[in-house]
């Protein structure tokens, strides 16, 4: 394509992902934007057809004039679904040729979707955590003074203190939940905050379960807190192991470099985010209904669930400048929670 320097520079400039589709529908050009999006290097993408890329859809369109299709949901390669706008624009300079762009609705603001929700649900955990905390302190109290007076009671009291015991703990998950203040982040070992999760998982509720590590030895160190980092492993591995729920699966703990996310806010400076964690699970999945709004609080599939646990890992996540999402993907597709953190004295 005979495009000037000035037009490749503004091309791979761009913060959104554009590919130059020829007449053939096969990629002949991408921008860093899309490596981005599809987790392939430039020399990985060009050559491929477009629709290995996002699955079939609207790319075979009329390409004389400019059209737009909205809410498009893409498969991405490994199986990953997005949902995002996608345009394209003939290029006058070459006969059949266009501009793919596409606009994923969870670029960018992956985890910003979820601050309003997650606003208001901190300052409702708060007030309840304020309100209920000294009532079931008085309940217990009296709880063991029964147990102590009449021996015939004592199964019913000891009930009544289980149970109260039981919401004390919810509450202190809710109370590290509404917690605002800012974490103290230093250099840390991601590798060793993984082990030392691992160790406590396979010391309890995961000592029946594989769990691999696929690690990356090269990577920075990253800069987080020791203690939140370790709370978000060892509940996304108690997560995972709940999603497998007795059956013959492992956990995967990975790592990897990501080279060309940053997170940008209102009040700070772009933020480079290129240490990647996932932790994946052969689990069946979330249902349908709320596999969007998992980090939501207080949403959970499961019976005896707080909704609570994903909350905590995603503000802890945001508190680090990072962001974290849920996928499937995969042949056969498995579980994904994925978290971009950032380095150690990274700036976009």
């Amino acid at each position: 394509m005979s495009a000037g320097p000035l037009a490749t520079a503004l091309f791979a400039a761009g913060p959104i992902p554009s590919l130059a589709i020829d007449e053939g529908d096969y990629v002949r050009e991408a921008n860093p934007a899309s490596e981005t999006l599809f987790n392939l290097s430039r020399h990985m993408l060009v050559g491929r057809r477009i629709d290995d890329l996002i699955g079939p859809g609207p790319t075979g369109a009329p390409v004389a004039a400019p059209y737009a299709a909205y809410d498009q949901v893409l498969t991405l390669p490994g199986g990953r679904r997005v949902v995002a706008d996608v345009t394209a624009a003939p290029l006058a300079i070459e006969a059949g040729w266009r501009v793919l762009t596409v606009h994923p609705r969870s670029a960018g603001p992956i985890g910003a979707r979820r601050d309003g929700g997650q606003r208001s649900a901190t300052a409702a955990a708060a007030m309840l955590a304020h309100e209920i905390k000294n009532p079931l302190s008085a309940i217990r109290g009296a709880a063991q003074l029964l147990d102590r007076a009449d021996e015939a009671t004592a199964s019913l009291t000891r009930l009544i203190r289980d149970e109260v015991d039981r919401i004390a703990r919810l509450i202190d998950r809710m109370e590290g939940f509404t917690d605002s203040r800012p974490l103290v982040r230093s250099p840390q070992n991601i590798h060793a905050i993984l082990a030392h999760a691992r160790d406590v998982a396979e010391q309890g509720f995961a000592g029946a379960v594989r769990i691999r590590e696929y690690y990356d030895p090269s990577l920075p160190p990253v800069l987080g807190d020791r203690d939140a980092l370790v709370q978000v492993f060892v509940n996304l591995i108690k997560n995972a192991v709940e999603a497998l729920d007795g059956r013959d699966g492992e956990i995967a703990l990975t790592t990897g470099y990501r080279s060309g996310l940053t997170k940008r806010t209102s009040a700070d400076a772009p933020q480079a985010l290129p240490i990647e964690v996932c932790v994946i699970d052969d689990g069946p999945g979330a249902p349908d209904d709320i596999a969007d709004h998992l980090f939501d609080p207080f949403v959970t599939s499961k019976r005896s669930g707080s909704g609570l646990g994903l909350a905590l890992v995603d503000k802890l996540i945001a508190d680090h400048g990072g962001v974290v999402e849920f996928v499937r993907e995969g042949n056969p597709p498995k579980t994904v929670v994925r978290m971009l953190l950032p380095r150690v004295g990274a700036r976009a």
